[in-house]
């Protein structure tokens, strides 16, 4: 019995020297490590202002149910009764705690936002579910929703392939990162940089104290370019309708408004859209999500006209007070196809300022097939057309400007003087983005001293209390008769003021003088081979409407580029929407 005693006695001596001696500073770090605790300090994103100091995209505080996945022995039967308890869906908690691994931090979000009552819920069974807890967290809110859906963009939870491009130890403990628009291109301004702090916790991982701090640092407030009083206008001028306006101020490059419609709610998307609202998004026959000012291509139509007069001037291919006769149609050859004018009875003799009031298309044939296709790229690409504007956008398309190289290295084919001569109207296989519409109106406007357009105006670090203004960059289109631009303006100016222009019933309000062009680009051509009238025709089949414009014509504060998808005449649909938009900035301005 004694000599047992000894044995148990020394067991426990020897086991005591192991623990106490020998693994001493193993077994006190790891009591410290499970003792005290380093926390994440995420920095408050940046908050974001249109031009005139609206709040456009803020924070807002929620509570957040969260995991410490291994303070949680058997996680799946929590999931389930986190879902019973709650009223949420089990697997839904299931892949939000799948999307945050492989963060270094510990605590999950399982499901942020709670309603008071799903937080009132818990905290009467928090005793049933160690290592989950509810915790305040900050959140992104949008307040004009879809009105600045396609500029802001929207944030979203961090994917695990998102982890491996950012600066881990920034991003410990953030949940949202910017996905699209301003929201993803200036995400580094907007973050911020994270801070820590020791804490020292209890068994269940609760803080008792704070040992250490070291403050985040709160991302930079951005202001827009963007007019949130103008973009409103145009998001009522659209209702219904699908398109985009792009307002920019010529004088600098800034957007003034970009607006797509239909457009979507990005308050959606802040906390985890549902499947099924994902799914009416994308399946919709509006797409909603698809960015029509940024990502839409269309046949320019008529309102590259003025454009391609410009080059025809500068070019010396055609005087502007020489005359063409229009009899409605046009032929290479005396014998060949015609190419018919918009107005089937012709414009009888047309000059250059005609040609652009009337939108004669017979004339511009005869420009093309002088010009040959070459020419016309090369007018048409020194006003940004066929590559992207710069704009401080994720996602922008280049549009197209065909030549016969490009025919024959992506397609293979020989150009035929057919094509030269539908291109010279903006048709065929021409494409622009009413985002490059807006820039090519903006450097006619400047007589060529262009901006590009940008939508980040100035931005004001919260720590610092500084401001920095965004300095404005621009290439110049220099012509060898400056002369030039102001006889294509008074031709832009006729289509609005003179009394043959397709667009005089849109003259602005307060006498200001407004030079534009109208624009319809032929979708299909199931309407002139059937004769049928426009409400006849299916809608999907039926023409473009566009408008670009500039004012006041002689000092120029805004230019202007609208497209109605299948809206039909220019005139009739595209050009009133712009006096619209255009009235609405005046009214706002008090020096004009």
């Amino acid at each position: 019995m004694c000599v047992m005693f000894v044995l148990v006695a020394l067991g426990l001596v020897v086991r005591l020297f192991y623990l106490q001696i020998q693994n001493n500073e193993h077994f006190s770090t790891r009591s410290l490590e499970n003792r005290i605790k380093i926390e994440p300090l995420v920095p408050a994103r940046g908050l974001i202002f249109s031009r005139n100091g609206k709040l456009i995209a803020g924070n807002s505080t929620s509570l957040s149910l969260v995991a410490i996945p291994e303070k949680i022995d058997d996680m799946k039967a929590s999931l389930a009764r986190l879902g019973e308890k709650l009223g949420l869906d089990e697997a839904q908690l299931e892949q939000s705690l799948i999307s945050s691994k492989g963060k270094s931090f510990q605590k999950h979000v399982l499901k942020a936002n709670l309603t008071e009552k799903e937080a009132a819920i818990f905290a009467a069974n928090r005793f049933q579910f160690p290592g989950v807890s509810v915790i305040p967290n900050s959140s992104r809110y949008y307040p004009l929703g879809e009105e600045m859906a396609h500029v802001l963009g929207y944030v979203g939870r961090i994917q695990p392939e998102e982890l491996k491009d950012l600066d881990e130890t920034n991003y410990r403990g953030t949940r949202l990162i910017g996905k699209t628009g301003i929201e993803g291109s200036l995400e580094p301004l907007l973050h911020g940089t994270s801070g820590y702090q020791r804490v020292e916790v209890n068994a269940e991982g609760r803080v008792i104290r704070i040992v250490e701090r070291r403050a985040s640092i709160p991302g930079e407030n951005i202001q827009l370019t963007i007019d949130s009083d103008l973009q409103r206008e145009a998001f009522k001028a659209l209702s219904g309708k699908v398109g985009a306006i792009v307002a920019i101020d010529p004088n600098n490059g800034e957007i003034l408004v970009a607006m797509s419609n239909p457009s979507f709610d990005p308050n959606l998307f802040v906390n985890g859209i549902t499947q099924k609202q994902y799914d009416a998004l994308i399946y919709s026959k509006d797409r909603g999500l698809f960015n029509r000012f940024l990502r839409g291509q269309y046949p320019p139509g008529s309102i590259i006209k003025p454009i391609v007069a410009l080059g025809a001037l500068e070019a010396g291919i055609k005087r502007h007070d020489v005359n063409v006769f229009c009899p409605g149609f046009f032929r290479l050859t005396e014998n060949g196809r015609p190419y018919r004018c918009w107005a089937k009875e012709g414009h009888g003799n047309v000059n250059m300022t005609a040609s652009i009031a009337r939108s004669c298309d017979v004339y511009y044939y005869s420009l093309a097939k002088k010009f040959g296709i070459q020419g016309l790229h090369d007018s048409l690409t020194l006003f940004g057309l066929g590559e992207k504007t710069g704009v401080d956008l994720p996602g922008e398309k280049a549009g197209l400007v065909p030549s016969a190289d490009w025919k024959r290295e992506k397609l293979g084919r020989n150009w035929y003087k057919g094509e030269t001569l539908i291109s010279g109207i903006g048709q065929g296989f021409m494409l622009a983005t009413p985002m490059q519409l807006a820039y090519a109106t903006s450097i006619l406007a400047s007589k060529g001293d262009a901006k590009i357009p940008h939508l980040f105006r100035a931005s004001k670090h919260n720590f610092l209390n500084e401001i920095n203004l965004r300095q404005s960059d621009g290439v110049a289109v220099v012509l060898k008769n400056q002369n030039n631009w102001d006889l294509v303006r008074e031709a832009m100016v006729q289509v609005v003021h003179g009394k043959a222009g397709t667009a005089r019933s849109s003259k602005l309000a307060n006498g200001i003088i407004f030079a534009g062009k109208t624009g319809t680009a032929q979708v299909s051509s199931v309407d002139r081979e059937l004769e049928l009238q426009p409400d006849e025709i299916p809608v999907h089949l039926r023409d473009h409407s566009l408008f670009v414009g500039y004012a006041p014509a002689e000092n120029p504060a805004i230019a202007i580029a609208v497209v109605i998808e299948n809206g039909g005449s220019g005139s009739r649909v595209a050009a009133p929407i712009a006096k619209r938009v255009v009235d609405k900035f005046f009214a706002g301005n008090q020096k004009f």
